[in-house]
């Protein structure tokens, strides 16, 4: 059995940090449940928790750090701007603001990692939110920066206006169902760290034969089993729950390996853009 652990971590391009390996989402995590959940997954020993603008849950992350009686330097957090504010100034601001709330009351002020949520909105959109992030990120207010939902054209188009390139991370939809494997093989050539989000993919194929067969032989749980090949194919898996017991289980993953029979079975469920149940990227 290969040696991991809970404390794992992958090293950031262009810089000192690395990131916990294995990540906590709050997507649709509500207002009045987030706190806990991420105090919950912080005492399992997580010690990375993705957020976003978007989710409207940085403030109840921001009280979780603080509260959670673990010095702010021991926990790895990331945001995301989705939404361009029609300046780099003012998209600056925005991208401060949930700085701030990801750090109340705070002496030390930033996030380890903000990232461009998606490409839409075209291109002068996407460059305005990337200098933003640039400017944060020369302030020391957010220690790493990268993006999100972006395929090859959109990072290679980067190199027009960008100073820091390439992006450390580039956080996508990954799963045996929907490897995108073209930006996959671009990212891990670039030094690029993969996220994967939606790694169980929403628990819409915990029934599904393949699956269920390799759960068996490894005596655990499909959702399980998931997050495994994400972290054996050397990603950063971000699984979401508010109930408690499956926080615990979705950490309980370093007992066991996928055999490389096993991780080729599941490498044979892709389905390309059809097995999206989100978003595909766009490479060219």
């Amino acid at each position: 059995m290969s040696s991991r652990s809970l404390k794992d971590a992958l090293p950031l391009i262009n810089s000192s940090l690395s990131i916990p390996q294995l990540g906590f989402g709050v997507w649709q995590s509500p207002q009045d449940v987030c706190e806990q959940s991420c105090i919950n997954a912080l005492k399992l020993g997580y010690r990375h928790i993705d957020t976003a603008q978007g989710y409207h849950n940085e403030a109840e992350v921001g009280r979780a750090i603080a509260n959670s009686g673990l010095p702010r330097s021991d926990i790895f957090v990331t945001t995301k701007i989705a939404e361009p504010a029609g300046s780099v100034d003012a998209s600056y601001e925005k991208c401060l603001e949930s700085v701030r709330k990801l750090n109340p009351g705070g002496k030390d002020v930033y996030v380890d990692l903000f990232l461009v949520h998606t490409p839409n909105k075209g291109a002068e959109a996407r460059k305005e939110k990337w200098l933003a992030l640039e400017r944060l990120h020369k302030e020391g207010k957010a220690r790493t920066i990268g993006v999100s939902n972006y395929g090859i054209k959109h990072i290679e188009e980067m190199k027009e206006y960008a100073t820091t390139w390439p992006p450390a991370v580039n956080q996508i939809e990954l799963h045996p169902w929907h490897q995108q494997r073209e930006i996959v093989d671009y990212c891990q050539k670039k030094g690029i760290v993969i996220e994967a989000y939606c790694p169980i993919v929403r628990n819409q194929k915990a029934e599904d034969e393949t699956l269920v067969g390799v759960a068996k032989r490894c005596g655990k749980t499909p959702n399980q089993v998931l997050i495994r090949y994400c972290l054996q194919k050397g990603w950063v898996p971000l699984p979401k729950s508010d109930n408690p017991d499956r926080i615990r289980a979705n950490a309980d993953l370093y007992d066991f390996d996928i055999s490389e029979e096993d991780m080729k079975k599941l490498d044979g469920l892709d389905q390309g853009a059809e097995g999206s149940i989100c978003m595909t990227v766009e490479n060219h």
